[in-house]
């Protein structure tokens, strides 16, 4: 069974639909997201409507569920004071989100579950406990397994670091999607994840970068000029 997961469109239609044009070629039996669908983008809505219309299950990511929880942002921040600046920055942008995608689809994201479970595989958006942390490429082969032997599937897979990875472990593989939109690790394509039976693959796709950055900065998003750098660089980008 080929199964295809999506993560991290963060409301980039373009990203999202030349993902959906390279699915055809990939033609794979199951399509998942991974969360982040709505937040950070031009086109909330359109992606959260598009996403149910293709009828793609899926797991909650942290920006979905702030919209509706706001005090899990909250909890992070307090927790992690450095990043206060950065956290304040998204606490602004969360009401014209909201304003953006109603309360019908607004349920219709709070619905979705915190993990997926398929065959020889699972899927969560950051970790299993926490939607907010999750290992970055770099972490020790110990702090993967501990982080994921819970979930006691031969793959498992996760989005929100925006930086794609495969690493196989003794009897576990542990992958990142990265992200459709928001890329951080310099390559500003989309990224999604292919798992045909023990092949494990991440795919890149090209799409007009610089029309999705200049249409976020005609849509009237607090902040949309940090967001389009970061997309213009394929990378992370501190707020100015």
């Amino acid at each position: 069974m080929k199964v295809a997961i999506v993560s991290d469109i963060h409301g980039n239609r373009r990203a999202f639909q030349a993902v959906v044009a390279d699915l055809r070629q990939v033609t794979p039996d199951l399509v998942l997201h991974g969360g982040d669908l709505a937040f950070g983008g031009a086109h909330p809505a359109d992606i959260v409507d598009q996403v149910r219309a293709l009828g793609w299950p899926g797991v909650r990511g942290n920006t979905d569920e702030m919209l509706w929880a706001p005090e899990s942002l909250a909890e992070f921040a307090a927790t992690t004071p450095k990043l206060g600046p950065l956290l304040a920055i998204i606490q602004e942008m969360i009401p014209p989100t909201l304003a953006g995608i109603g309360e019908e689809r607004l349920r219709w994201l709070e619905g979705l579950p915190q993990q997926y479970s398929g065959e020889g595989f699972s899927l969560v958006h950051a970790r299993p406990d926490d939607l907010w942390r999750a290992p970055m490429p770099n972490a020790s082969d110990e702090e993967l397994r501990s982080t994921y032997a819970s979930l006691r599937a031969p793959i498992v897979v996760y989005g929100h670091i925006h930086r794609p990875y495969i690493r196989r472990l003794p009897g576990m593989t542990v992958a990142n999607t990265g992200s459709v939109s928001q890329s951080y690790d310099g390559d500003t394509r989309a990224s999604y994840l292919v798992i045909d039976g023990e092949s494990v693959a991440i795919r890149r796709v090209e799409y007009d970068v610089e029309s999705e950055a200049k249409e976020l900065l005609r849509s009237g998003l607090p902040h949309a000029d940090w967001l389009a750098r970061i997309l213009l660089a394929g990378k992370y980008c501190p707020p100015e």
